[in-house]
This record gives C-alpha cells, structure tokens and sequence, in this order.
C-alpha cells in the first residue's frame, strides 16, 4: 500500500502553483499599455518623441546588457523589462531634452536603478524614477525646459504658472485632458493615460488600489487647501505616476492594505511638495519615498500564517 501511494506522490519544492504568465508577458502588456501616450506624444511633439523614445530604449537595453556580460550574468534584455524602463524613462522627460543626456540617464536607470541591487525584482526604488531625480539634480535647466506642442515655442507647465503665479493662460480642462499642453513626453494626455490604464487594469497586472487611493488623497488636499482638485489631477504627471509607476509590482506593497497605505503616503507627500516645497511637481519624489518605506509597510500588514 505504501508503494502505491509512493509511486502517486511527486515531492517537489514550491511554487506548487503555475501560470503560464512570466516576466515577458507582462511587460510586454505594459508595453501595449504605454502605447497610446507614446502615440500622442508624437502627435503633439513631432518625431522628436520617437527618437527621445528610441535613445533611452537603446541605451536602456544596452547598459544591462553590457553590465550582465561584463559580470558574467544571465542575460535577461529579453524578459523586455529595460525595454519597459527604456519608456518610462522618455515618459517623464521634457521634449526639448538633448540626445546625450537621456543616454545618461538610460545609464542610470539601469545600472544604478536596477542592476546594481541585484537586478529585476531586487531594486527597491523605480529605476526611471531615479534617473529622472539625478537628472533633475544634475542638469535642472534642461530639465525644466518645456514647449509647447505642436510650435515648440518654450514656455512653463501647468503647475509652473501657478507655482511662480505667471500670467500666462492656463490651458482648459478639455486642452489638460486631451494632451495640449507643456509637460513630459509621456504624461500630457491624460486620455490616452487613462485607455492604457484600463487595459492594465483589465490584464489585471495593476489593481486599483494604489492609483486611486494616490489620487483620491491629493483631490482631497486640494480641496482642503482650496486648490484646483481637477487641475491638479490633470496638469502634472499624477496620471502617469499613478497608474504607471507608483504600481510596480517590485517596489509596491504587497498586501491590499499596504496598497492603500502606500496610495495614500504618495498623495499626501505629492500634495506637501507641491504646495510648500520648492518644486511645482511632488509625484517623482513621493513615488521614490514611498518606495523606502515598503519594507515597512509590508512588515506592518503582511498576512498572518493560518493557525498561528
């Protein structure tokens, strides 16, 4: 009897559980994701977006690709994750951004943002994130130059006018909206924002705890502030930063709880920056802090082991 039972019984190590969904497969729906704000980049910037685009995927693809043959890894550009950061990264540059730099930048993302941890699911901040602060820390002009779509003519964003109180026109909702506005390559339409993150959603590679607790705080202190709500959502990258990289599966809690924590840590520190700090922005810098604090987070509500 015990034969039999033997001879039925496979004895392996976990996960017991499969899908037949890999890391590939994911960014690769990530991908399609960012597809509609990358196509109305180009539409209000030129080809100037797909070739800011093209430099930081290139370069992103090569730093990990150079830094995993030097260190003798296994070479993983194909799981297409420095494709992923390659975007991301072109997402939250101005469109006026010279070649070299967003080389720089790709650099960093990769090698100091991801691989030097240890690689993908190692890194404890969002590498686009961090390239973007050392690139703002490092060339701050270029990196505060914004244009105008369609004329290129220089001129300061949304949330720069308010912040330095030019008098220059706001755009309206409906120009905030649909994507006419100064700002990054990535984070102007926020339609196009919203059509990617409803694909995520429906893949189920996000859940919509952390975007909508993130913009729910900084609509709230807006409120209370007696702020804009509605501008604030859509004058900034709160869309993309929401939705995009405040969700990355490595640096995001774990739990539904820590989740929500971390949505609303984002938009209170998102709110504090923008409105007493230097910057007219607080999402990069509030992401990254956040990022921090999830060990923490996902120490103070992990799941309890059943019977304990």
């Amino acid at each position: 009897m015990e034969e039999v039972i033997s001879q039925r019984l496979i004895v392996s190590v976990s996960p017991h559980i499969r899908v037949k969904e890999d890391v590939r497969a994911i960014m690769f729906d990530v991908i399609i994701a960012l597809s509609p704000a990358l196509v109305a980049s180009v539409i209000f910037f030129g080809w100037r977006a797909l070739v800011i685009l093209s430099v930081s995927i290139f370069f992103s693809v090569a730093s990990e690709f150079i830094w995993q043959k030097l260190w003798a890894k296994k070479i993983t550009v194909g799981d297409l994750s420095p494709v992923v950061t390659g975007m991301l990264l072109a997402f939250v540059l101005p469109p006026s951004s010279p070649l070299w730099m967003v080389a720089i930048g790709a650099f960093v993302a990769i090698i100091l943002g991801k691989q030097i941890f240890g690689g993908l699911g190692y890194n404890p901040f969002n590498p686009a994130l961090v390239a973007r602060a050392v690139l703002v820390a490092s060339w701050p002009v270029y990196m505060t130059t914004w244009t105008r779509p369609f004329d290129g003519v220089t001129t300061a964003s949304p949330l720069g006018i308010v912040k330095m109180e030019l008098e220059q026109k706001l755009p309206s909702y409906l120009e905030m909206f649909l994507g006419n506005k100064a700002g990054c390559l990535g984070e102007i339409s926020i339609l196009a924002l919203l059509v990617g993150a409803g694909y995520l959603l429906y893949r189920k590679q996000i859940t919509w705890h952390i975007p909508i607790s993130y913009i729910g705080v900084v609509s709230l202190g807006c409120f209370l502030l007696k702020r804009d709500p509605l501008f604030n959502i859509m004058a900034g990258g709160l869309i993309l930063g929401a939705f995009f990289m405040a969700t990355d599966m490595v640096t995001s809690p774990l739990t539904r709880e820590g989740k929500l924590l971390f949505g609303v840590g984002c938009g209170l520190l998102t709110v504090l920056i923008r409105f007493t700090g230097g910057f007219p922005e607080g999402v990069c810098y509030s992401i990254l802090i956040m990022n921090m604090l999830t060990p923490i987070i996902d120490n103070i509500t992990e799941l309890k082991v059943f019977g304990s």
